[in-house]
């Protein structure tokens, strides 16, 4: 692992993605070198399964909660998780607070009218947020780098990033001096707390327009405190280095999977329910929080197929799945929470009429 210091002028990022091992030629590649998109011979396919329109969207209001009253208290572990919908979370490990990929806004698009609309309101407003100690923004894709988002939060926190990244967020008013950007097996520490970020690789893709595709980098990352340590995916497809980021980095205590937006078509960089699960137990497992389903429509499958399929699957294997509803916080270190995820979990999207 190489460890960086925070907050490098945009030259010196610059240079650092120039000299990343895995940028050639303006572009980044993945770690088995594959090329992002559909796979040989389905574009036809999608596009008649597009076609038939099949429904994907909940019939019904999702359940929410209001996370407020929960961050008045302290985590009793010390490791607390909010789920805020799609794959922002609040994450509470070790007294630092993170929020990962934060998007407020009503469409995943560069556009206000048109592209991929949420399913249900966020579930607290930005403005009621409690002070934060980082920002981690996976890559640059819509659904996870929010414009009108980035630019509310701009001065609350630093932010940590894939390499390239950074010059997005500059633009969205995040001062220079608040990016860190960081190449897979690098790492840094939040400043003022006890916490370390670690990019690590995914196997994906980036780019925000017609003309930007991979010129920044996409990563999954490990949070890792004195106590605990958790895994967020960010997006990624069943890439070869997860074991050795469970070895690296692991024991994890928490693992957040992306589930939903798969096809067999972008099998490479989604990882959907199956592939999570295979993913899981290359990083050594360890209570599994879904994320990246049941907030937009962005695949062929219907909202609630992913957990469906993942609520079938942890069960068959024994396997603590925390699945709270929108804006619920939970210990995720807390005995009585991960044998009621276990044994007595709550399927409330069964109850979505």
């Amino acid at each position: 692992m190489t460890a960086i210091v925070a907050y490098e002028r945009a030259e010196q990022r610059r240079e650092r993605m120039l000299a990343a091992p895995n940028y050639r030629e303006g572009r980044f590649f993945n770690p088995t070198g594959k090329k992002p998109g559909l796979k040989s011979g389905e574009r036809w396919n999608v596009m008649r399964e597009y076609a038939r329109q099949k429904p994907r969207t909940p019939p019904g209001p999702l359940p929410m909660v209001d996370p407020i009253g929960a961050w008045r208290e302290r985590s009793r572990t010390q490791l607390r998780s909010t789920w805020l919908g799609h794959s922002t979370v609040l994450l509470e490990l070790d007294g630092a607070r993170i929020l990962t990929d934060p998007v407020w806004s009503e469409r995943a698009s560069p556009f206000e009218s048109i592209g991929p609309r949420r399913f249900h309101r966020p579930p607290v407003a930005l403005d009621r947020l409690p002070p934060l100690d980082a920002i981690l923004v996976s890559h640059d894709h819509y659904d996870h780098l929010d414009g009108a988002t980035i630019r509310a939060l701009a001065h609350t926190a630093p932010f940590f990033t894939a390499l390239g990244v950074g010059a997005h967020l500059e633009r969205l008013g995040v001062p220079a001096e608040r990016i860190t950007e960081l190449a897979w097996w690098e790492e840094a520490e939040i400043p003022g707390t006890a916490v370390t970020i670690a990019a690590t690789p995914a196997q994906h893709f980036s780019g925000r327009g017609a003309l930007d595709r991979n010129k920044t980098l996409w990563a999954s990352y490990a949070l890792k405190g004195p106590r605990h340590r958790v895994f967020f995916s960010g997006d990624t497809g069943l890439e070869p280095e997860l074991a050795r980021i469970g070895q690296v980095h692991g024991p994890f205590d928490l693992i957040m999977l992306e589930v939903g937006a798969y096809h067999p078509a972008w099998g490479d960089i989604h990882l959907g329910p199956d592939q999570a699960m295979q993913a899981h137990a290359r990083l050594g497992g360890a209570p599994l929080l879904p994320v990246h389903w049941s907030t937009f429509d962005l695949a062929l499958h219907a909202w609630d197929e992913p957990i469906l399929a993942l609520e079938s699957a942890t069960h068959d294997r024994a396997l603590p799945l925390l699945c709270p509803r929108l804006g619920e916080a939970r210990d995720v270190m807390d005995l009585d929470d991960v044998q009621k995820a276990l044994v007595h979990l709550d399927p409330w999207w069964r109850s979505v009429r």
